[in-house]
């Protein structure tokens, strides 16, 4: 169950799990769970997402309680006045600075510009060999997305091979392995952490931080030890 980090009469902003969609979708089941449901739950009143997350995804979503105010606080992100922060960890060390490749709309089949700043808040040398690769890094990375494209975080980090573990779409496939046998860990290490943003109606700044998962800290802590040459 998601926890509820602010709540108004207006909005809802709730720190979601990995692995729950934000919306139901024609192939789930009936009685499958999703985002909506839970929080119009545990709220006891119709709600409705102003901006989306995929279901890997964990992290910050703010969701009100009527259409016509998610219509008014969607132009925020619309318009990027709201500021959004995520947290991941990734293979070596970017550094700081501004991802900025074109990155691909997998529906409509074509690329679009985006733009993502970034900025390593810790790294760490393994002593991880794979492949070609040997003593990998291990970065924990703040990212800062100017645009909200489709994967936008996980394509960026992907093209010059900073792939975020647990990426079975974009990533290091032998990584996340690694990560799943030897750190206990199973999941996409990209969380939404902090969303600022003015409210709907008071227009009073806000800043809302969703913690970060023990998980990420427990892969760096079991995989730094790790003394390995893998081999598939």
């Amino acid at each position: 169950m998601e926890s509820i980090l602010f709540q108004d009469d207006y909005i809802v902003i709730v720190d979601k799990p990995i692995d729950l969609p934000v919306h139901k979708n024609d192939f789930m089941p009936a009685d499958a769970d999703y985002l909506t449901k839970q929080v119009g739950e545990l709220t006891g009143k119709s709600v409705y997402p102003v901006h989306r997350l995929d279901a890997k995804t964990s992290g910050i979503i703010a969701l009100t309680f009527s259409r016509e105010l998610a219509s008014i606080f969607t132009k925020q992100f619309e318009q990027k006045t709201v500021k959004k922060a995520y947290v991941v960890i990734c293979k070596d060390n970017p550094g700081e600075g501004c991802f900025d490749k074109q990155v691909l709309i997998k529906k409509k089949k074509k690329r679009v510009n985006a733009s993502t700043r970034y900025k390593t808040i810790k790294s760490i040398t393994t002593q991880i060999s794979y492949k070609q690769i040997e003593n990998v890094g291990l970065s924990l990375v703040m990212a800062y997305p100017e645009t909200g494209r489709w994967h936008q975080l996980r394509q960026h980090f992907a093209f010059d091979r900073f792939d975020i573990l647990g990426d079975t779409q974009h990533g290091d496939w032998t990584l996340n392995k690694i990560m799943t046998q030897y750190a206990d860990v199973k999941r996409l290490l990209l969380h939404a952490h902090a969303l600022t943003f003015n409210h709907p109606v008071s227009n009073e700044s806000i800043t809302v931080k969703a913690p970060i998962p023990i998980e990420f800290e427990q892969v760096l802590e079991r995989l730094q030890d790790l003394d390995i040459n893998f081999t598939e």
